[in-house]
């Protein structure tokens, strides 16, 4: 997956008043002990030795910081919804918006960012040149360390333990690296002994009529290729991204399992004569992405991702990978997002998970 396609969207640089740059110039504490950091653009950032507050550039990095240390996570670049809030400890479900730097939406606020005056910039995708760009500009014009982390699916070790060392906890960056590398080699090792053509084939609907969907590559399927789907919207042309397909088009492909985060296609996509015909609709092979508190395929493209994995490889290859999804996303979610959920929080986030139509 090249790294342009980490985002969508593009980013403006507002230049900020010259009195409020000043202002926070004055208004610092005398920087501690710096450090450096080499990050994943190869870029020497003199950090101070202690982070206490972070800016998250946008949602991936947000969730990034959260994982690690959730208590210097400044804010959420958007405010929880009251569906998604049970799902992060309860000192961290009210955290402010705090706007983003990076990706769809508009103009990066450099006044924000002063306004909250954090330690550390953090931005968690592409490392390509136009963020490398991004975060010199908003390092030289703030004076705050802007680090640039690859968020490249198979980087995620590399991630975790760059950013554990960066927030001072090295140790669980490390421990949630080896979890990471662990469940990838277990997932491989099923991969290893299953041929391409025996792999299912998996189409990804989304939007409530079920016909976009991500071309092969893309990092909106990222995930379900990962986990060991072979993705029929291949184009076998290299186009990655985002596409309209037809009901015609996906009749053909005739997809064995689809997988969708959209309840509105879910709730009907059983009972609608133009889906009934294909052999995942027929075999009550269509399940759909638990969202809560950040969705299980992308949205956005993060750590959320690591439980998408488990549960796509659940389904892909139940025999093989014999796991308990309750008991993983028990697991997972105490140990990544730190809440402890209960029978009444699994059975929100699981409905329909398990491909069981609704009546």
């Amino acid at each position: 997956m090249p790294p342009d396609t980490q985002r969508e969207g593009s980013t403006v640089l507002r230049p900020v008043p010259a009195a409020l740059i000043l202002l926070a110039v004055l208004l610092a504490a005398p920087p501690a002990i710096a450090r450096t950091i080499v990050d994943s653009a190869g870029r020497e950032v003199a950090i101070p030795d202690r982070v206490d507050t972070v800016f998250a550039s946008g949602p991936p990095a947000s969730i990034l910081v959260y994982v690690l240390r959730p208590e210097v996570l400044s804010g959420w670049p958007r405010a929880l919804r009251p569906d998604e809030a049970p799902y992060i400890a309860a000192p961290y479900r009210d955290l402010p918006g705090t706007g983003r730097l990076t990706g769809r939406g508009g103009d990066a606020n450099l006044e924000r960012v002063l306004e909250i005056e954090p330690d550390l910039i953090i931005d968690f995708g592409s490392v390509r040149d136009t963020y490398i760009d991004l975060a010199d500009r908003v390092q030289a014009q703030t004076g705050i360390p802007y680090i640039l982390v690859d968020g490249r699916f198979e980087a995620t070790p590399a991630a975790l333990r760059l950013v554990g060392e960066a927030l001072g906890v090295p140790e669980r960056g490390e421990a949630l690296a080896r979890d990471v590398e662990q469940t990838f080699a277990r997932l491989d090792a099923i991969l290893a002994a299953t041929p391409e053509e025996e792999r299912p084939r998996v189409y990804m609907a989304r939007g409530p009529d079920g016909l976009e969907t991500g071309l092969k590559g893309s990092i909106n399927t990222e995930i379900i290729e990962r986990a060991g789907g072979r993705n029929v919207a291949d184009p076998g042309d290299g186009r990655r991204g985002l596409v309209r397909a037809s009901n015609e088009q996906v009749m053909v492909a005739n997809p064995e399992i689809i997988v969708t985060w959209d309840p509105n296609f879910y709730a009907h996509v059983f009972y609608n004569p133009l889906w009934t015909e294909i052999d995942a609709v027929r075999d009550g092979r269509v399940y759909l992405s638990p969202t809560a508190p950040f969705g299980w395929i992308d949205r956005p493209p993060s750590l959320n991702r690591l439980m998408g994995l488990r549960w796509l490889a659940g389904l892909f290859y139940p025999e093989q990978w014999e796991g308990d999804l309750r008991q993983e996303a028990r697991d997972f979610y105490r140990l990544y997002y730190h809440v402890d959920l209960d029978e009444a929080d699994l059975d929100r986030l699981l409905e329909w998970s398990e491909g069981k139509p609704p009546q």
